[in-house]
């Protein structure tokens, strides 16, 4: 899929449209009035996740049913495992065993550190999900795909609890390993880190996208995508993304201007010698093909385009090659049949 069809099925097919509203509790009413609904959420320490009971009221006027009267029972979900860790904060995806997203703050001091070492590091299993939502080892294991970051190691050598914490499976997705993963993703993540050169504090969002492709026959979209796993239970992205916000430029005082910059890149080999301007989308583009809501606190006429403040390119690499392979779980067998 070239940038311009990626771009066109982002912005015009809308993917999620009212979607997220409803995930994250946020009430609708009929314009008759004669329902009115509000939607109940499960929290977790504060936040989106486990327990809790359902805060929402459904009353039908006229009727005497009580469709709310199910949750008795148990709340079906969604719901969302929100989990704050040193490095990154993650929302994780029970359906499709991938994060919706991971946020990351870095800055200069940040990534100045030296006290953690990749090596000493493991993949592991979040059990804080349960167990019939979680990604396993063994999902990954001979599928041909990397465990893909989103939130970085290398962003996190500050602390060495801080790097173990990005080898957590619900820090993962399936990525592809030469080309992208070890590759050109990996570029893409040091010119993050460089934005710190210029700037004070970057905050980083990154997730998985699953977007529609058109068939060749009958001219119809279709998303489309691989599940690995036994039994097949991790979704493989079509794409990933990243929204960059830089704050507060070095040496230029302070400012409540922000500069930002939106990628969008096929899950697939990328040559090195494609510009990274290639993938830059609008952020609503983001938010329409992922059903998240991205900066909408923020004014549109503080924010900068990226783009426009650094010079977006790649820094062609070979590091991430050659660093060692963190300890690994051994593989464990799968379900007997």
């Amino acid at each position: 899929m070239s940038v311009k069809q990626i771009t066109s099925a982002l912005v015009g097919v809308g993917l999620g449209s009212g979607v997220a509203t409803f995930f994250w509790g946020k009430g609708a009413s009929d314009d008759r009035g004669s329902v009115k609904i509000s939607a109940p959420v499960h929290e977790r320490n504060s936040s989106l996740g486990h327990g809790g009971k359902p805060d929402g009221v459904i009353q039908l006027k006229g009727s005497n049913i009580n469709p709310a009267e199910f949750f008795k029972y148990g709340f079906p979900g969604p719901v969302h495992d929100l989990e704050s860790r040193e490095e990154f904060v993650s929302c994780y995806d029970r359906r499709t065993r991938n994060p919706y997203w991971v946020v990351e703050h870095i800055t200069p001091d940040s990534l100045s550190g030296r006290n953690a070492d990749r090596k000493n590091s493991m993949f592991m299993e979040d059990e804080q999900i349960p167990e019939k939502f979680r990604a396993k080892l063994r999902d990954y294991f001979r599928s041909g795909y990397d465990r893909g970051h989103q939130a970085p190691a290398a962003n996190a050598k500050f602390s060495q609890k801080a790097m173990d914490e990005t080898f957590y499976l619900t820090n993962m997705c399936p990525q592809v390993g030469d080309g992208f993963n070890r590759d050109y993703w990996a570029h893409l993540e040091y010119f993050c880190r460089r934005l710190t050169d210029k700037y004070n504090s970057v905050r980083i969002v990154t997730g998985p996208l699953y977007l529609p492709k058109k068939d060749p026959i009958d001219g119809k979209f279709r998303v489309t995508y691989e599940v690995i796993g036994n039994p097949p239970s991790v979704a493989v992205p079509t794409h990933f993304f990243k929204v960059i916000v830089a704050e507060s430029p070095i040496g230029k005082g302070t400012s409540d201007e922000i500069a930002v910059g939106a990628f969008v890149l096929p899950n697939s080999p990328i040559s090195n010698e494609t510009k990274l301007i290639d993938f830059e989308v609008p952020v609503d583009a983001v938010e329409r093909s992922s059903g998240l809501q991205l900066l909408n606190k923020f004014p549109e006429s503080k924010k900068k385009a990226l783009c426009k403040e650094v010079d977006c390119q790649i820094v062609v690499r070979e590091f991430t090659k050659a660093l060692p392979s963190p300890k690994q779980y051994p593989a464990l067998p799968g379900p007997k049949n």
